[in-house]
């Protein structure tokens, strides 16, 4: 008798932890942790427009001031030894990676290896049975609800389906937000809403519902209402998927600006070969609940690792012309 292939097991064990995590989403009556201290340079910056961050020359430097405010010290996200199984079924298996601060990660692999996974445990929705997960050199493993709320005002998470409430606006979801953060009266609200609303490109959709609203249009409205809290990490969970390639262009675009003119630290978790080379300074590749691969994205392209190539080929591949 055949066995059942351990990607579907994985799949239906994401499948699961999706649905409990979910639960724990913050509903418009949960308070957030303190807000965290933030550069001046925050709320300047969201007074751009798309098309001038866009034509704004990128702030490379600013990775560099950024190592060396940190020396070569903690990074700002670590996993140590980490695993985690769902009903006895190893979905990551002793993954070590780190991000140091101003970077970008991207985590791929094939659907069902643990990268959502990896992103759930980050914001304390899902528990690793081993190991040690680290922000900032605090460890979050077995810490307290409230402890999590404060962490969760340093790193946000932009959700596959936005995780927008459905009976609020998009101008109503980002004021949400900043109404929560406290220290803003109503005018300067609704004006820092528009702000970032605009900052995504989103400002011909602000009265309208999530209903209404495209899967890139969510994504994006998602990124400004993570926005408003002024996070130091932002953790993407399959920006680009159902979203055709103009939208993920844009998206993609709005990530290395919010890198280079904010100095945001970013996690992402794609399939997407194409968009992982635009965005990433450093790559996890997750194989059968394994770190395969931790390290740059030059060596990550020249891995001889077979499961890497495999990976490579088949995201490149193209359907022939009739």
């Amino acid at each position: 008798m055949d066995s059942q292939d351990p990607i579907d097991d994985r799949k239906e064990a994401e499948a699961e932890a999706e649905a409990d995590s979910a639960e724990k989403l913050p509903s418009p009556g949960d308070k957030l942790g303190p807000e965290p201290d933030r550069p001046e340079e925050f709320n300047l910056a969201l007074s751009m427009t798309m098309a001038e961050i866009a034509e704004a020359e990128p702030q490379k430097p600013i990775e560099a001031k950024a190592a060396a405010a940190m020396g070569e010290g903690e990074p700002i996200i670590s996993f140590k030894n980490i695993s985690i199984s769902f009903g006895g079924r190893p979905i990551l298996q002793n993954v070590n990676f780190h991000v140091a601060k101003g970077q970008t990660l991207c985590i791929l692999g094939r659907s069902g290896v643990g990268k959502s996974v990896s992103l759930r445990m980050l914001m304390g929705f899902l528990q690793p049975d081993e190991g040690s997960i680290r922000v900032e050199g605090k460890e979050i493993v077995g810490l307290s609800e409230e402890g999590m709320q404060a962490i969760r005002k340093r790193v946000t998470m932009v959700f596959q389906n936005g995780a927008l409430f459905d009976s609020l606006n998009v101008r109503e979801n980002v004021c949400f937000a900043l109404r929560e953060r406290g220290g803003l009266d109503e005018d300067q609200i609704i004006e820092l809403s528009d702000r970032l609303i605009n900052l995504v490109g989103a400002d011909d959709s602000v009265d309208a519902f999530p209903a209404s609203l495209s899967t890139g249009r969510k994504r994006a409205v998602s990124i400004a209402r993570a926005l408003a809290a002024q996070p130091e990490v932002v953790l993407y969970d399959e920006p680009t998927t159902m979203v055709d390639p103009l939208i993920a262009r844009r998206l993609g675009n709005l990530i290395q600006r919010l890198k280079y003119q904010l100095g945001f630290t970013s996690i992402v978790v794609t399939h997407d070969m194409r968009f992982a080379e635009r965005l990433a300074d450093t790559v996890l590749f997750l194989h059968q609940g394994e770190a395969r691969f931790f390290g740059p994205l030059d060596k990550f392209l020249s891995s001889p690792d077979p499961d890497i190539q495999q990976f490579l080929s088949l995201d490149a591949y193209v359907l022939p012309s009739a």
